[in-house]
C-alpha cells in the first residue's frame, strides 16, 4: 500500500485561534503531530495541508513537507482532498490510503495509525475508518468539544454528535465512545467524499463523517488501545502538556 498522512491545520480556529502554533513542551502544537505521525512505519509519505504560511513556513523549517490549500474550506477532509492531488501531480505518483490526522491531536502514538489502516487493508469492502476513545468520565460525555459516537453491531457509526449520546439516564452502563480524529480513507473514497454535498447534520453538528452517513455510506469504528487527549481550548492545551510532561519523566 502506498499510504499518505496528511495532518489538515489552520490558524482560525473559533475555538482557539492560533491552535496550531500555540507551544506545548516548547514546541509548536503542529510539530508534536507531524513528528509523532511520521514515525508510523506504514507512511509513504507525511505533510502538513495548510491554508496559513506561518503554519507552512514552521513545517518547512524543520525539515517537513506542508501543502498549501484553500482558505475556503470548512471541513478538514476537504482541505485533505484538495492536498492529497497536489502531492500527486508534484511527485508524479498515486496513494492507496490517505489518512487524515487531526493537527489537534499531539499526543497521536505511531502505532495508531496502524490501528486505524490495517482494518482497511484486511477488508477492502471497508472505505473509511475511525478510531474509537473510550469517554472517561462524566464531565467529557457533556463535553461540546468531544465528539460522541453510537455504532452498530458491526461497528459501523450510526452517528455522531457534540451532545451526550446515548442517552445521559443510562450511563455509565451503554457504552459511551468518542470520535479520536485519525482517519484513514481509500484514496478514491476521500476524493468522492469531496465532491458530495454538504448535509444538513454535517452543518449542525460540524462534524465530516456526517457527510458520509446522510450520503447512506457506512464509517468503521475501530478500538484504539491508546489514550489520546484532542486540544479544543486553552485548558486543553495545559492538561495536554502536563500529561506530556508526566509521560517524558516517567520514561
Amino acid at each position: 500500500m502506498n499510504t499518505l498522512a496528511l495532518i489538515p491545520a489552520r490558524m482560525g480556529s473559533s475555538r482557539f485561534p492560533g491552535k496550531p502554533m500555540a507551544t506545548i513542551l516548547g514546541k509548536p502544537m503542529i510539530g508534536h503531530v507531524y513528528e509523532r505521525v511520521k514515525q508510523s512505519p506504514l507512511l509513504t509519505l507525511t505533510a502538513v495541508a495548510t491554508c496559513d504560511q506561518e503554519i507552512y513556513d514552521y513545517i518547512e523549517s524543520i525539515g517537513g513537507v506542508a501543502v498549501m490549500t484553500s482558505n475556503t474550506h470548512e471541513r478538514a477532509s476537504d482541505r485533505c482532498a484538495e492536498a492529497l492531488l497536489k502531492l500527486e501531480k508534484a511527485n508524479n505518483t498515486s496513494y492507496d490510503i490517505v489518512v487524515m490526522v487531526q493537527g489537534d491531536e499531539p499526543m497521536t502514538h505511531p502505532d495508531m495509525i496502524g490501528e486505524a489502516v490495517r482494518p482497511m487493508i484486511d477488508d477492502p469492502s471497508i472505505r473509511v475508518v475511525n478510531l474509537l476513545g473510550q469517554i472517561k468520565d462524566a464531565a467529557e460525555f457533556e463535553d461540546r468539544n468531544c465528539i460522541k459516537v453510537v455504532w452498530d453491531l458491526n461497528h459501523d457509526a450510526l452517528y455522531f454528535s457534540r451532545e451526550p449520546i446515548p442517552t445521559r439516564s443510562k450511563a455509565p452502563r451503554v457504552p459511551m465512545g468518542k470520535q479520536v480524529c485519525i482517519i484513514p480513507f481509500r484514496r478514491d473514497f476521500l476524493l468522492e467524499y469531496s465532491s458530495l454535498a454538504t448535509t444538513p447534520l454535517e452543518i449542525a453538528e460540524s462534524v465530516d463523517m456526517m457527510r458520509v452517513l446522510e450520503h447512506g455510506m457506512k464509517v468503521r469504528m475501530v478500538p484504539t488501545a491508546h489514550d489520546t487527549q484532542a486540544v479544543d481550548t486553552p485548558e486543553d492545551l495545559k492538561r495536554v502538556e502536563s500529561m506530556m510532561r508526566t509521560m517524558a519523566s516517567a520514561s
